[in-house]
């Protein structure tokens, strides 16, 4: 559903993603994790179509995200930390306008149940302002899982959200993959990346350091079978190696 060969990013001479391969299938949820400046945000910009990639390929459900842009958006949904909404438009012309856009058939009963799975039914005439920082999350979603994506991406899904936002929403992901969306998790929720994602994708300084199955690459980064968290795991993956001590010369 989504393969990727190659990707590069360079600002200037700094390279943000370097040589980045991998390919995601119908179904699966990858933790895309990192630290900060791992190239993480940037990726999802490329793969979303946001920024151009300045060398390599992202294909998105058969299209190539830079030469046939508007076939490929159509295929996924992409939500930032930051919801971007609309000051006049109230919750449910929200939902209009994005179903003119995408020309989504009998948009009312696919809109009335996003509302309902994601709490905003009792808000659908307030305007943004009216709502909470969660709430306004929620009707981002709810607008960009409007016309089906098979392809999305979230970058710190769970900002804003109370307890009952987070597990509705960790359901609405796994519901989705078991539909067969193909899903990206950008998040430095260890413990999200850990419940709901089936594979990982490791970033460091624009670089993959693993990708791979939860099992794979707990293998790979522990000492002894079953002895790590993914917590300790990340430690692993993105430390700097420790140099060895330099020892005094000898006196003679």
């Amino acid at each position: 559903m989504v393969q990727v060969e190659g990707l590069t990013k360079l600002y200037g001479e700094f390279t943000a993603v370097n040589e980045l391969s991998f390919s995601i299938q119908p179904g699966e949820v990858v933790g895309l994790v990192g630290p900060n400046g791992a190239g993480k945000t940037t990726t999802l910009r490329c793969l979303a179509g946001i920024i151009p990639p300045t060398r390599g390929t992202v294909i998105v459900g058969g299209h190539d995200i830079t030469r046939a842009a508007i076939d490929a958006k159509r295929q996924l949904a992409f939500f930032t930390d930051e919801p971007r909404l609309f000051d006049y438009l109230t919750v449910w012309q929200h939902l209009n306008f994005v179903a003119r856009i995408y020309q989504v058939a009998d948009y009312e009963n696919i809109g009335a149940t996003l509302l309902e799975e994601l709490e905003l039914t009792n808000k659908k005439d307030a305007l943004p302002g009216e709502l909470s920082r969660g709430m306004k999350q929620k009707l981002a979603i709810a607008c960009g899982l409007l016309h089906s994506p098979k392809v999305i991406y979230f970058d710190e899904p769970l900002t804003g959200l109370d307890p009952y936002g987070i597990r509705r929403m960790k359901d609405s992901i796994l519901k989705r993959a078991r539909d067969g969306a193909a899903i990206i998790i950008s998040s430095h929720l260890l413990h999200l990346v850990q419940e709901i994602c089936s594979r990982l994708l490791i970033l460091k300084n624009g670089r993959k350091i693993a990708d791979g199955t939860m099992a794979e690459v707990t293998q790979k980064f522990s000492e002894s079978p079953g002895d790590a968290s993914l917590e300790e795991i990340f430690f692993r993956a993105t430390s700097d190696p420790v140099a060895p001590p330099v020892l005094p010369a000898e006196t003679k």
